[in-house]
């Protein structure tokens, strides 16, 4: 495989993907290679999808460019599933998918995922949402997780392919709390009508522009919805000492990275409908030094082989613990 290929999926990631960039420097070349391959695969997806903003914010689907344009990198996709990959994304997710086994079911779950955000946008409870995360994220975990590798047999790979996909989950929950502003101004409004609702909220108050930060009501959801996403951190945490050794600090470095943004969040007031909530260079430094600090462990403890709970618990969708761990 030609090294030009690998530099174009690096580009893809340098130009769209900071945190990730930067947590790819603990893994060993040739699993850095690979997950490099993976994210342009998926990014490259998601740019298609996100050509349909205009038509959305018109009230339609999206246009036939954009579907005869999602069409024909699912077409790279069986080509590559052939053997016949066709432009340097592919050829390198062809090397990938034979080295590490990625399954095809994961990458055509990735797809029919971003395929979603060409319908409006409307997701009536987080049980709705959490599916429409599982397709754009919760697959992404997954396809890393065979290239990190597992320390263990098929049933310690499962419980790490659980716990990686509640990690995709949180770190989606997260893009959608810290972009709510840039969404609404796209046409979208990815939070659950139900929990708006609970919260006397509208979509079409964020989504008109609306709803001032300092509101009640949204400090009110957006305590909630964070404390939500960092349950979400903490359910999936123990799936990341199932690592191979050589992968777990690029794992904890995404995902301490990624829940830092729910601390960016609250600093600004939940202002996520004006401000898009950042980590500072030096923010992004200290992560980088305590993950490099972190001795990976050579196996996982026992106990944390159980799957993790996801469950809405009725009584602490009160409070701002939402989420049931065991």
């Amino acid at each position: 495989m030609s090294d030009r290929d690998a530099q174009a999926c690096q580009r893809v990631v340098r130009e769209h993907a900071r945190t990730f960039h930067l947590a790819s420097g603990f893994l060993p070349l040739h699993k850095r290679r690979a997950a490099y391959a993976l994210y342009a695969f998926c990014r490259v997806a998601d740019d298609i999808v996100d050509r349909a903003d205009t038509a959305r914010m018109a009230g339609t689907v999206a246009d036939p460019g954009v579907m005869a344009a999602l069409a024909a990198h699912e077409r790279k996709l069986a080509e590559a599933l052939a053997g016949s990959p066709s432009d340097p994304v592919f050829r390198e997710l062809d090397r990938v998918m034979r080295a590490f086994g990625v399954p095809e079911a994961v990458l055509r779950e990735l797809l029919d995922g971003v395929a979603m955000d060409l319908r409006p946008v409307r997701y009536d409870s987080w049980d709705e949402l959490s599916t429409y995360c599982e397709g754009v994220a919760s697959s992404v975990g997954e396809m890393c997780t065979f290239v990190f590798g597992v320390q263990g047999d098929a049933e310690v790979r499962r419980v790490a392919l659980r716990h990686a996909r509640t990690l995709g989950l949180a770190m989606q929950l997260t893009n959608i709390l810290r972009d709510v502003g840039e969404d609404a101004q796209r046409g979208r409004c990815y939070l659950p009508v139900d929990d708006l609702s609970a919260c006397s909220l509208t979509p079409g108050e964020i989504l008109e522009g609306r709803l001032a930060a300092s509101d009640p009501r949204w400090q009110r959801f957006m305590r909630q919805q964070v404390a939500r996403a960092r349950a979400l951190y903490q359910a999936a945490a123990p799936g990341i000492p199932m690592l191979a050794p050589d992968a777990q600090r690029c794992a904890w470095a995404c995902a301490i990275g990624y829940s830092g943004i729910l601390g960016a969040i609250e600093r600004i007031g939940y202002d996520s409908l004006n401000i898009r909530a950042r980590l500072s260079t030096a923010a992004r430094t200290r992560v980088l030094w305590q993950v490099w600090r972190m001795r990976p462990q050579e196996r996982p403890a026992a106990s944390s082989t159980a799957r993790p709970h996801r469950d809405w618990d009725g009584e602490a969708a009160q409070t701002d613990e939402l989420i049931r761990l065991a």
